[in-house]
């Protein structure tokens, strides 16, 4: 079996979005289950991090880093983050290696 990888996806608010009169119940549900998404992955040790940059405007972004067996399982993940697959976030997926993190 292969051991665990990095993975970090970007991920990207559809332009419209940037706009908060542009949000509905609908997008709002998406964000809802997205969250509650990672903080199942945190659970079962998949999760290593996640975040947004603060504010909404064009440079507006967030990050997953996940562990997966290989990328084909960390897009998987990815493309099954609510957030995603409704549309209201476009993602890229990369390898990626945590070289330093500090202890809590």
């Amino acid at each position: 079996m292969n051991p665990k990888q990095e993975f970090i996806y970007i991920l990207k608010p559809r332009e419209d979005l940037l706009l908060e009169e542009n949000w509905t119940d609908k997008e709002n549900e998406a964000v809802d289950r997205h969250f509650a998404y990672l903080e199942k992955l945190k659970e079962l040790g998949i999760l290593i991090l996640a975040g947004k940059t603060k504010g909404m405007d064009e440079k507006t972004f967030g990050i997953v880093i996940i562990e997966a067996h290989h990328e084909l399982d960390a897009m998987r993940i990815m493309e099954e983050d609510p957030g995603v697959y409704t549309g209201i976030m476009g993602a890229e997926l990369f390898p990626y290696h945590v070289a330093l993190m500090r202890e809590y």
